[in-house]
């Protein structure tokens, strides 16, 4: 989540595809003998309201447990919660706008997920916000993500507008502290952008019904859905360069964080807990739209290497064999490992998928419109 001088000032500057690897079936059939019993992820409002409660206790268990990241590394964590949030700030301008965006968040939403389990005595699998549930704009503040009893809160004080400003997201509602929910209190201490020092304060929101309705919607669910290959479904994903040429990625973090939220920040965005919702339904996005061809789709991988280097002048492009960190949080793997949801080191799986019925005709020239330069 990185953008050009347009986007939000906070945003840095951001710095062809590769031939269709598919693999025989029998390599196929062996990878996915690894996942014998796999968790299902359910969409948030399909939980009972126990099952959303375990959820969140397990969250707050996060955020009460001492960390594995030494403080040399980052001396503003307290929690392992923060270690997850540490991380995406020090990989920030190498995982977005890039070929192996999706691989690593799918690996690191996961590892949020194991460690809620095996930490936490969690029992569930992640869940996931399906926001096209909660468009139009007139209905998206009423999702039940943000009940305050049974979600992860609402809305902050309104912070005023000012509509002279470039950088002002269009139609937001808050920005200033969240006012209920189970986090209310809560301290955020790791950013804004790339600091790791002890900075406490407070979470905030600033919700943007317009924003999230025409970003997280169905027709541009249905848009992405549509693209004949990785290449251009994680390039219409991630979005363009302007507000106008947002994605569905953007649209969940401006949606919820707006101009001032913690979500729109592009390197301490997983500070808000929502953030683990939001790019869980990225990831059921992304293996519904593999399950459509899986055959063509489960091992197509493309994209740069280096930040928004589409015309590869910095470098190459990502490779199944591209390695993947998660700093102190797991091991090393390979994007190889985590193309298969229920195959590598992944056993997951969800309990709908998106579908897509419209023909693929005029797709490409609908994502140039959003204003990518190939």
């Amino acid at each position: 989540m990185v953008y050009v001088s347009s986007r939000s000032s906070r945003w840095y500057a951001l710095s062809l595809l590769v031939p269709i690897l598919v693999l025989s079936q029998s390599i196929l059939t062996t990878a996915q003998k690894h996942c014998q019993d796999p968790i299902v992820r359910k969409e948030w409002r399909t939980l009972s309201k126990s099952a959303r409660l375990n959820y969140l206790d397990a969250v707050h268990c996060l955020l009460s447990t001492p960390p594995l990241t030494p403080l040399s590394a980052a001396p503003g964590i307290r929690s392992r919660y923060d270690d997850f949030v540490a991380t995406h700030i020090n990989q920030t301008l190498s995982i977005h706008f890039v070929g192996h965006f999706l691989p690593w968040h799918r690996w690191f939403t996961a590892v949020y997920e194991t460690a809620l389990r095996e930490e936490c005595s969690y029992e569930g699998a992640q869940p996931y916000w399906d926001w096209t549930l909660d468009t139009p704009a007139d209905e998206f503040m009423e999702s039940p993500v943000f009940d305050d009893r049974y979600g992860f809160g609402g809305n902050g004080a309104l912070v005023p507008i000012d509509e002279s400003d470039p950088n002002e997201v269009l139609g937001r509602t808050g920005g200033g502290c969240i006012e209920g929910g189970p986090f209310k209190d809560l301290v955020v201490r790791l950013g804004p952008l790339n600091g790791l020092g002890d900075n406490p304060r407070c979470l905030t929101r600033d919700l943007a019904p317009y924003y999230a309705a025409r970003f997280l919607g169905r027709n541009q669910t249905e848009l992405t859905l549509r693209q004949k290959d990785f290449g251009w479904f994680d390039r219409v994903l991630q979005g363009g360069q302007t507000f106008d040429a947002s994605g569905i990625h953007d649209g969940g973090h401006y949606g919820v964080g707006g101009t001032y939220g913690v979500m729109a920040d592009p390197f301490a965005s997983p500070a808000d807990p929502i953030f683990w919702m939001h790019h869980a339904n990225v990831d059921r996005l992304w293996w519904s739209w593999q399950k459509q061809d899986l055959w063509e789709r489960l091992w197509d991988i493309s994209g740069p290497i280096f930040m928004q280097d589409y015309g590869n002048e910095k470098g190459g492009n990502t490779t199944l064999d591209y390695k993947l960190s998660l700093w102190s949080n797991a091991k090393d793997i390979v994007v190889s490992d985590v193309m298969d949801i229920q195959g590598g080191g992944l056993c997951y799986d969800y309990d709908e998928l998106y579908e897509s019925d419209r023909d693929m005709e005029n797709s490409e020239d609908e994502s140039q419109e959003m204003g990518f330069d190939w």
